[in-house]
């Protein structure tokens, strides 16, 4: 077997069979196949596409160039969330303690900001002396003994997938839908999930902006997990305006922690739930969503989800004062918030701006291993669809210098379009894959 057969296989676009496929995974993960050849498979798979059958071969090979976790001596279901990267996407920090608090253990593998995207990670680390980087037998003596575990990708996790990703990042390919799908999946496998809710984001802050593209993902995504005997639904998000009030670091740990004593943004609250009922309903937690959903409800309402997050964060060395006083988390030194220019009903807030602005700030990174200021940020104080007065505060901007405010300002009111007409409110969905 040669690489360079394969490569022309998919060139022709024929499909690849898994015999195929795990050859040119090892090759690669080994260094018997150099990245110029793997580039050029890649760009053949972009081109050419893959069909479900291969997409699974490549999620398994990936997966089983590390370590694979069996959770079952852990507990019976462990269920596990991905986001596809959002704008103000702080989910995982109220959907995690909403679930584990109903008696259903979630271990969750989060990453860093990518891009415009937040990352939990950076967003956790806002906590002083919260550690991401646990061990995998810190895991799983964490999962078993608290039933909820946060922590950072491990080297020992689907390794050949992070050496694809880094050629993909510079071959113009990440934006395959295959090598997405199976990059994410692989991951989700080898951490040894039962099921899985995919929340899978579309619009104008989403990585796949597409309607059509989010859906192929998404059930490309559903298909992979059936064909390797796992549960898993997924649900097409709105990502063309922030989710909730907040994007930046310490802002949006000050929202989750408001939601959790049952406040925050009532969009925002409803995705967690909405989330948090489909994973209990795949672990098996109520009859049916009805129930589920009363379930979540009850436990976030009642303070038993807050409880939760404060065990997660002292398992992982997080200094508790932080969250039971959220006002030490990190403030920016300039908070400053702009007036409305005019009055009218708002038609769009573009994500991708804001997002991108707060990355300017500071809170995320415009290269690896930046620095992140966890205090900046942005707070969007109305929603598409809102009216608003002339005069009526619009935003808040939380920066660490004049000439970031400044700029910073100027960008976000470009991220406002106007109507004079009434608009209507954006769905927080736009479907379900089961």
């Amino acid at each position: 077997m040669r690489a360079v057969d394969i490569i022309i296989k998919k060139r022709e676009k024929r499909e690849l069979t898994e015999a195929e496929i795990e050859f040119l995974v090892e090759g690669f993960t080994n260094g018997d196949i150099p990245d110029y050849q793997m580039a050029a498979w890649a760009m053949a798979v972009l081109l050419n596409d893959m069909s479900d059958e291969e997409t699974t071969y490549l999620t398994m090979a990936l997966a089983r160039s590390g370590e694979m976790l069996d959770l079952s001596d852990v507990a019976p279901m462990v269920v596990d969330k991905h986001s596809s990267g959002g704008v103000g996407d702080k989910t995982t920090l109220v959907v995690e303690p909403i679930v584990a608090a109903c008696g259903l253990p979630v271990g969750k593998m989060s990453g860093r900001g990518l891009g415009f995207s937040g990352g939990t990670l950076d967003k956790l680390e806002s906590i002083p002396g919260f550690r991401t980087d646990l061990t995998m037998s810190e895991f799983l003596e964490q999962l078993r003994t608290h039933g909820i575990v946060l922590i950072g990708q491990t080297g020992e996790i689907a390794p050949a997938d992070g050496k694809l990703y880094a050629l993909r990042d510079v071959t113009g390919t990440v934006e395959a839908i295959p090598l997405l799908a199976s990059s994410i999946m692989s991951k989700k496998i080898a951490a040894g999930a039962q099921a899985l809710v995919l929340d899978v984001k579309v619009g104008l802050g989403a990585f796949k902006p597409k309607m059509e593209d989010g859906r192929r993902l998404a059930e490309l995504m559903v298909a992979i997990a059936k064909l390797t005997d796992r549960k898993a639904i997924a649900l097409l998000s709105d990502m063309n305006q922030p989710l909730g009030r907040t994007a930046g670091n310490a802002l949006e740990v000050r929202e989750a922690i408001d939601t959790l004593h049952g406040g925050g943004p009532a969009d925002f609250r409803e995705h967690c739930l909405t989330v948090a009922t489909h994973m209990l309903t795949l672990g098996g937690i109520g009859a049916d969503e009805s129930a589920a959903r009363e379930r979540a409800e009850a436990v976030l309402d009642g303070g038993e989800a807050w409880e939760r997050f404060r065990t997660l964060v002292v398992a992982q060395g997080g200094d508790v004062g932080f969250i039971d006083q959220p006002e030490r988390l990190p403030n920016a030194p300039l908070v400053e918030t702009f007036v409305s220019p005019q009055s009218g009903f708002i038609s769009q807030i573009h994500a991708r701006v804001i997002g991108e602005t707060v990355v300017e700030l500071g809170g995320g990174r415009a290269k690896k291993g930046d620095p992140i200021d966890h205090s900046v940020g942005i707070e969007v104080l109305h929603n598409v669809g809102d009216r608003v007065e002339q005069g009526e505060p619009l935003f808040t901007v939380h920066a660490n210098s004049e000439v970031k405010l400044a700029h910073a300002s100027t960008r976000v009111f470009s991220a406002y379009t106007w109507s004079d007409e009434a608009v209507e409110a954006l769905p927080l969905f736009y479907g379900v894959i089961r």
